[in-house]
């Protein structure tokens, strides 16, 4: 099943190909469809034209398939946890008018892949703005900060998450393999032992 990476943008203005492209230090992003100001699909190969990743702009319309994929989302939050973050993700993702979706594909395990591709995701978040989602992790906040838990049980190693108290954001580093802490983040609470962000 593909993998996604997903920059949730909350303004229909894009970005040039030729923009994105000036981040990359070790491959090449070429438009696959639509033009460079106006692009619908990008594709991110290494130099020895191994793939590593395809990038679409999917606009959210009225029956578009942007809008059900939101709708999806949305229904994905009901249960999720902590409430707090769930709650303030399904009032974010009504005011979402585009998707850029990133799709993984195998030469990002290949040299420079990754680092290459995290430069496509950060050139478009950080000139469109709104947040992050990849497939199995969650969504962040507007910060990049993880808000609510979907992660696998068997989630390892230090993450920076995001809780609401009293209207803002507390962000800290947690470890995600630790029972307590995960029970505590949950909850709605800062856990014991969480690194604070300066």
């Amino acid at each position: 099943m593909p993998y996604y990476i997903r920059v949730l943008s909350t303004t229909e203005r894009t970005l040039p190909a030729s923009d994105v492209a000036r981040s990359l230090k070790s491959s090449t992003l070429t438009v696959e469809a639509g033009t460079d100001d106006q692009w619908d699909e990008l594709l991110l190969v290494h130099k020895t034209g191994r793939e590593i990743a395809v990038i679409e702009r999917n606009p959210v319309s009225d029956g578009s398939m942007a809008a059900e994929e939101l709708e999806e989302f949305i229904d994905e939050l009901q249960d999720a946890e902590p409430a707090t973050g769930a709650k303030w993700l399904r009032d974010y993702l009504p005011k979402v008018k585009t998707i850029y979706a990133i799709q993984v594909l195998s030469g990002t395990d290949e040299a420079e892949g990754w680092s290459e591709l995290g430069s496509v995701k950060t050139a478009l978040w950080n000139k469109l703005g709104g947040i992050l989602q990849a497939d199995g992790e969650g969504f962040s906040n507007e910060d990049g900060y993880h808000v609510v838990w979907q992660f696998s049980d068997t989630a390892s190693g230090p993450w920076w998450m995001g809780l609401l108290k009293d209207g803002k954001w507390v962000h800290f580093e947690m470890e995600l393999s630790d029972q307590r802490q995960r029970e505590q983040f949950l909850q709605g609470e800062l856990p014991a032992g969480a690194k604070l962000a300066t």
